[in-house]
């Protein structure tokens, strides 16, 4: 499917028929989904997948009872991750280990520990929580891509989801992302016209 046909025929699924997709394709979505652009490469998020019914059905409640929670094949939990000075020294490694020299990357390291040392805490999520979504774009995109359906979706309780998941402190749902086969049929897509957004 050529990039257009996916982006004009992606839509925000409101229900899905409940299959499975194949692991192999999820995990193909996954990878698209780590390949995700973001500033320094940082990567400031942490995505919880969640498969089994039981824990989405727990999760409903906190999603505002909401179709495509308990009805999708998976809920992708996208999170931000605010242990940027973590974040930084995990690229760090990963770059070392990919071949680039310490002293020769350390101007760079420095500069972006100089940058999270800047943010307040509030400032380190709103920042993660940008660089997020991101990484959503490629969800949405990609499942289309993949043959299945998604809908990304803020309206749940953060603290809630949190509780249930048990994820430490530093990382905060912030979007979610359903994927599966849809069930309902795609609506006209409405779009304000181009004078309106391009200037």
């Amino acid at each position: 499917m050529e990039f257009k046909d996916i982006v004009m025929k992606r839509y925000a699924t409101k229900k899905f028929d409940g299959k499975k997709i194949d692991q192999k394709k999820v995990d193909e979505l996954l990878e698209l989904i780590r390949n995700s652009a973001s500033s320094f490469n940082i990567e400031p998020w942490k995505i919880k997948v969640v498969s089994d019914q039981k824990m989405k059905e727990q999760l409903s409640p906190a999603s505002m009872g909401q179709a495509q929670i308990t009805t999708c094949s998976h809920l992708l939990v996208f999170c931000a991750d605010k242990d940027i000075i973590g974040k930084i020294k995990a690229l760090e490694s990963a770059m070392i280990k990919n071949g680039a020299k310490k002293d020769e990357i350390k101007g760079y390291i420095d500069m972006m520990i100089n940058f999270a040392n800047n943010l307040t805490d509030e400032k380190k999520l709103s920042w993660a929580q940008r660089q997020t979504y991101l990484a959503i774009g490629n969800a949405i995109n990609g499942a289309k891509s993949l043959g299945f359906d998604s809908c990304p979706m803020e309206g749940f309780n953060p603290v809630e989801y949190s509780k249930i998941l048990k994820l430490p402190s530093n990382i905060i749902p912030t979007a979610l992302v359903t994927i599966g086969y849809a069930a309902d049929t795609m609506p006209p897509k409405v779009r304000l016209p181009k004078g309106e957004v391009f200037f």
